[in-house]
C-alpha cells in the first residue's frame, strides 16, 4: 500500500477515503470512465476551491477500489491536499494504475477498510467520511448492517454514488438500497447515476458536497418508509447458484 502522509499527520476539514467499485457487472469501459471521472473531479478547480474554502483549508485523502475484496494493489494511501499541485498529484497516482476488474460485491468490505484506515491514522480531521460508489447490492462477505453501524459509531459518515447504468438490474432502485442499508451518519446522502456521460460531474459534486460539509437537496437523501430488505443481493447471489 502507497502512503503518502506527513509524519505528524495533522489537523484536517476532512478526512476522506474514496472506496469504488470495480465488479464485473460493469464492462471495461463504464469501468475506465468511472476512472476518469474521479480523476476529472480531482483536478477541476471545484475540488480544490472547496478545500480551501475550509477552516483549515486541507484534507486527507485516500482511496481503493474493491468489489468481492479490496484490491491492496489499488490503495492510494493518504494524501494531504491543501494546494492545486496536491490535488495533481494525486489524480496522476489514480490515473496511472491498471484498470481491473474483481468478481461480486461486498459493500461491507469496502466500508471496513475504510474504517480501519480513517481509525487508525494520524490525521485529526473536523469531519470523517467513507464515500462509497457501487452498482449493486452486498452479496458476499458481512451483512452490510452491522458494519455500516460500527463505522457510524466511530464517527464516520458513510455517503454513498449509486451507479444505476442498467434499469433492468436489481434491485430496481439501487439508490433506495443505498439509502435505506449503506449510507449512515449525520447528513449521510447518496446520489444516483443513471447515464455514464453524467458520471464526472456527479463524482465531482458529491466530492464538493463532502468536503465542504454542504448537504444536497433532501430528495437525494433517502429515508426507509418501511423495514429495509437489506440482504437482497445475499440471497439473489443464493438463487443464481441454486439454479
Amino acid at each position: 500500500m502507497l502512503v503518502v502522509q506527513s509524519p505528524d499527520g495533522g489537523n484536517v476539514d476532512v478526512e476522506l477515503v474514496l472506496a469504488v467499485d470495480v465488479s464485473r457487472s460493469m464492462d471495461f469501459e463504464e469501468v475506465s470512465i468511472q476512472r476518469e471521472g474521479y480523476v476529472a473531479a480531482i483536478r477541476h478547480p471545484d475540488f480544490i476551491n472547496a478545500v480551501r474554502s475550509g477552516l483549515i483549508g486541507r484534507i486527507a485523502i485516500a482511496y481503493y477500489e474493491w468489489a468481492g475484496a479490496v484490491d491492496p494493489a489499488s490503495v492510494l494511501g493518504w494524501q494531504v491536499i491543501e494546494k492545486t499541485a496536491d490535488a495533481e498529484a494525486f489524480a496522476d497516482k489514480l490515473q496511472a494504475r491498471p484498470i481491473n476488474t474483481q468478481r461480486r460485491t461486498s459493500i461491507s468490505a469496502a466500508i471496513a477498510e475504510g474504517t480501519v484506515m480513517i481509525v487508525s491514522n494520524q490525521f485529526e480531521g473536523m469531519r470523517r467520511v467513507i464515500d462509497v460508489s457501487g452498482d449493486g447490492p452486498n452479496n458476499v462477505g458481512e451483512p452490510v448492517i452491522p458494519v455500516r453501524d460500527k463505522a457510524v459509531e466511530a464517527g464516520i459518515v458513510i455517503n454513498g454514488l449509486a451507479i444505476m447504468l442498467r434499469p433492468s438490474g436489481t434491485p430496481s432502485s439501487l439508490d433506495e438500497y443505498y439509502g435505506d442499508c449503506v449510507i449512515g451518519g449525520p447528513g449521510a446522502f447518496v446520489l444516483p447515476v443513471h447515464r455514464i456521460e453524467d458520471f464526472a460531474v456527479a463524482v465531482r459534486r458529491k466530492l464538493v458536497l463532502e468536503i465542504s460539509g454542504t448537504l444536497p437537496p433532501a430528495t437525494s437523501r433517502k429515508v426507509a418508509a418501511t423495514e429495509p430488505d437489506c440482504l437482497v443481493g445475499e440471497r439473489q447471489w443464493q438463487h443464481f447458484l441454486d439454479r
